[in-house]
């Protein structure tokens, strides 16, 4: 169920690299439970925006509320321990470990006792802990125990988007989740997504794919030339209504 108040919002968010105004003045919310897509074209400053809500870079002017509190995290590793965690276009998975291994990556489990203190992993609870996450999500693999590298592109984004929903108590950011997907791989994660948004927490899909988009997110925000120009409930939009916005062909007054 979504909350009436934004667990994540960016309020005039103004973000300057030398001459350059990347940002003017762009905000930005998400609310507990629900998805929403923040679409641009390429410049438009949506990267920018995320970087600065998750720390990954430093605003020049504006405020981040995070539970309605004013925050500003130093640095992407000081956002995931509010609960904020990010799945990055390029994935980010380690090939050469299996799925397990992946799941548990900067977050491993160690052995009890001395064979912990002397640094050996307990592979087999990170394993059957990964297979019920696994299950949770709905995300169905080939074979647990293969290098993640040699499963297909969906199973890799699916590990990939587990790795960060897993951990996420508040928020997940996800850039381009299903690019370069097939449309079975592609449906698969979009449920994911969806699970994660029944269960409570805020989704952000950043995508160029619009009938995507308009499939899976509650809410729209789009920005151009580095300020929110429209809002949308998905379920009242079009897919001109979108692309009106981002070219700039349709205003609404009220989207700052």
């Amino acid at each position: 169920m979504t909350s009436d108040e934004p667990v994540l919002e960016a309020v005039g968010i103004v973000k300057h690299y030398g001459s350059v105004e990347a940002l003017r003045g762009a905000s930005f919310d998400v609310r507990a439970g629900e998805v929403v897509a923040l679409i641009g074209d390429n410049g438009a400053g949506k990267s920018t925006l995320v970087k600065c809500m998750v720390g990954a870079e430093q605003a020049s002017a504006g405020t981040i509320r995070f539970d309605g509190a004013p925050v500003w995290f130093s640095s992407p590793t000081a956002a995931r321990r509010a609960g904020i965690e990010t799945v990055y276009q390029d994935l980010a998975v380690a090939p050469d470990l299996d799925p397990a291994a992946n799941l548990f990556l900067g977050r491993e489990l160690y052995r009890p006792g001395l064979l912990g203190m002397l640094g050996m992993l307990d592979k087999a609870e990170m394993r059957r802990r990964a297979r019920s996450e696994f299950d949770r999500l709905g995300i169905q693999l080939q074979d647990m125990d293969v290098p993640i590298g040699s499963l297909s592109g969906g199973q890799r984004q699916s590990v990939a988007v587990a790795r960060s929903v897993v951990w996420a108590s508040k928020v997940v950011f996800m850039d381009e989740p299903t690019a370069a997907l097939g449309v079975v791989q592609r449906e698969r994660v979009l449920d994911v997504i969806r699970r994660v948004r029944d269960e409570g927490i805020a989704v952000v899909l950043i995508s160029h794919n619009m009938p995507e988009v308009l499939a899976v997110s509650d809410r729209v925000e789009v920005l151009r030339l580095g300020r929110r120009v429209a809002r949308f409930t998905a379920a009242d939009a079009t897919l001109e209504d979108l692309v009106g916005a981002m070219t700039g062909a349709l205003t609404q007054e009220d989207a700052a």
